[in-house]
Order: C-alpha cells, then structure tokens, then sequence
C-alpha cells in the first residue's frame, strides 16, 4: 500500500519531523546545512512536497540530533494508536 503525500501518515510524520527540528531551537536553514542541502531540501519534505527515503530519513533525524530508531518507534506508535 503506497501512502500519497497527503496521507495521515505522512503528516504524522511530516509534523514529527518539524516538531523535533523545532524542538531543538534549528532552522531549516541550518539542517540542510549540516545535510549539506538547499533550505529548500527541508522546506520541501516539511511541506510534504516530497519523500523521504529510510536512508534520508535516519540522514535527517541525524542532522537535528534525534535518535533515528526512537522517532520510528514513535512513529510506529502514533499509527498504531491512531488505526484503533
């Protein structure tokens, strides 16, 4: 099953995302530095203009200094919860 952009999960995590760059007082200005990317590159994945890939994923969880297999696990949870 493909989940489009616009899907719940994919806001979820969109939001998730957001939320813990956000929480870290950064910019995307100064992700897509430390991924070595245009401010557009978070702009565009915060939007839901485009998908991330796993490896982009933990890439990104990285950058804002968050640990990639607790935001999945989160992830897995909210959907989890929200599918009940």
């Amino acid at each position: 099953m493909r989940d489009t952009l616009r899907s719940p999960r994919q806001k979820q995590l969109r939001a998730t995302l957001r939320e813990l760059r956000k929480g870290r007082h950064l910019t995307q200005t100064q992700v897509a530095k430390r991924l070595n990317k245009p401010q557009s590159y978070v702009a565009k994945y915060e939007r839901g203009e485009r998908r991330l890939s796993v490896i982009e994923f933990i890439d990104v969880l990285r950058a804002i200094g968050a640990d990639p297999c607790a935001v999945m696990q989160q992830l897995i949870d909210s959907i989890d919860h929200s599918s009940h």
